[in-house]
């Protein structure tokens, strides 16, 4: 039998068992910084549109972690979900995707999350917008801060 990196041998596979390569290990960097920029763009965008509109979107500190998870989580999953469809159905809306895909994170995260309450229609058409602005700022700030850090370490070894 040809060992391929997809074949399983004993309930692992023979990639698993041959260890990690710079390659694999290289991905999982990647991945764990993508997400902790995912979830930090999400606890600023969230943060600061509370602290924007006040009592009309609630987020206690408490609520702020579970909050910050949800909605990130929400994001990840609906943001290409929602591109696709609305490229496969309605390719005039697509420019609008990550507004939508916001509007529909904001309204789950609110559903599922006890202490956080969104009241009015304009207190919601303007989390949509602030908070889809502030993470898509903080998505694209913050590598720019993680990374040069990053380099900074590197250069003092």
């Amino acid at each position: 039998m040809a060992e391929d990196s997809c074949v399983v041998a004993a309930g692992v596979p023979l990639a698993a068992r041959e260890g990690f390569t710079r390659g694999n290990v290289r991905n999982m960097v990647r991945l764990i910084l993508n997400a902790v920029i995912y979830l930090g763009s999400a606890a600023i965008g969230l943060f600061v549109t509370s602290l924007i509109l006040g009592d009309d979107f609630k987020l206690p500190i408490a609520a702020l972690l579970l909050g910050t998870v949800l909605f990130a989580l929400f994001q990840m999953i609906l943001g290409p979900f929602i591109f696709k469809m609305t490229h496969k159905y309605a390719s005039a809306l697509t420019g609008g995707v990550g507004l939508v895909s916001t509007f529909v994170a904001l309204l789950l995260t609110d559903i599922l999350v006890a202490d956080f309450s969104i009241t009015g229609i304009s207190t919601w058409l303007a989390a949509v917008v602030i908070v889809w602005l502030i993470t898509a700022l903080a998505t694209w700030l913050l590598p720019l801060f993680l990374l040069k850090e990053a380099a900074d370490n590197r250069k003092d070894k």
